[in-house]
């Protein structure tokens, strides 16, 4: 970058299932401030977000997960144990159908996404050919989504080794990166839910739900019963009544994951650290919460107003 030209900005992505929808208020705080990014690369949620932005989507693609419900999310789940306990064929079809798979070289934006392989562990990046296969592949969390097979390697969940993608971003020439971490604050979130809750200060800067009444927990109720259907088990009886109760097979899923993705980004970006950090207070949504769009967005809006003196510094 020369002392006169504009430096290359880059936004990194990161992971973290349904939270992931944070990045689009991000994006749109951060265009509303002037601040368009060159390049944008992202790991799993990351990678269906920042591909929706590259490919010029974001509008159609902001519509739609606003509308998402319960419902919405149960529909999409193609039940599987081989692999993984979702097939994710209903959702990409979907995804296929209504948003146009171009090549991510042919994309308004440079992209790319982050995927791992199963065999070799190796993090591998995706920067041509199919936007959808590119984006399933970063999607597949293991356990959840079905691993994908892609030009000779089995792939899932790039969050495994690089849940923000600031390596790629500068391998893709950024002379500025902007990451979007959004596992700062969830190590225990699924095993403090049933804790007292606790007000503080900083409730008045963030997006908290109003109420957790609702058919939230509906999805989950429908993934045990099919899950009973496959796999019957009878779990032995735990202590008396004086013993905390056993956290549910999602919680503990969900809880390992969080610590999984917070110890490996912390890790990352010690060592490849982005030029501003942009951390969305996220710890109220589960892992699956799709259908709280709204929140998610209004957080990330919120994480950007937060970081207004690091941006105005850094550019």
């Amino acid at each position: 970058m020369s002392l006169t030209s504009k430096p290359v900005l880059a936004l990194a992505l990161g992971g973290g299932a349904a939270r992931g929808w944070a990045h689009v208020g991000v994006i749109r705080a951060l265009e509303q401030r002037g601040i368009r990014p060159d390049i944008v690369c992202g790991t799993s949620i990351g990678a269906l977000v920042g591909a929706a932005y590259a490919s010029g989507e974001l509008d159609r693609f902001e519509q739609w997960i606003k509308r998402l419900t319960v419902v919405d999310i149960v529909t999409f789940m193609d039940f599987s144990l081989n692999g993984g306990l979702i097939k994710g064929e209903k959702l990409m079809g979907f995804f296929e159908k209504t948003f146009v798979d171009r090549p991510i070289e042919n994309l308004r934006l440079p992209f790319a996404a982050v995927a791992c392989d199963l065999h070799s562990g190796a993090e591998v990046w995706l920067r041509d050919g199919s936007t959808a296969d590119a984006v399933r592949a970063s999607l597949a969390l293991p356990g959840l989504l079905t691993p994908v097979h892609y030009r000779g390697k089995t792939l899932v969940d790039g969050g495994l080794v690089n849940p923000v993608p600031v390596s790629l971003a500068r391998a893709m020439g950024s002379d500025l990166v902007i990451a979007v971490d959004l596992n700062a604050d969830l190590i225990g979130r699924h095993l403090k839910e049933h804790e007292t809750d606790s007000s503080s200060s900083d409730d008045k800067q963030r997006a908290v739900p109003v109420s957790d009444d609702d058919n939230s927990s509906g999805w989950i109720e429908h993934v045990q019963q099919q899950l009973q259907k496959r796999m019957p088990l009878k779990w032995p009886a735990w202590g008396d009544k004086d013993t905390p109760p056993v956290p549910s097979l999602f919680d503990v899923v969900a809880s390992s994951i969080n610590i999984m993705q917070v110890r490996i980004t912390r890790s990352r970006m010690a060592g490849e650290p982005p030029d501003l950090i942009i951390a969305p207070k996220l710890a109220d949504l589960g892992l699956m919460d799709f259908h709280r769009a709204e929140i998610a967005i209004e957080e990330g809006r919120l994480a950007v107003e937060r970081a207004v003196d690091q941006l105005d510094e850094l550019l």
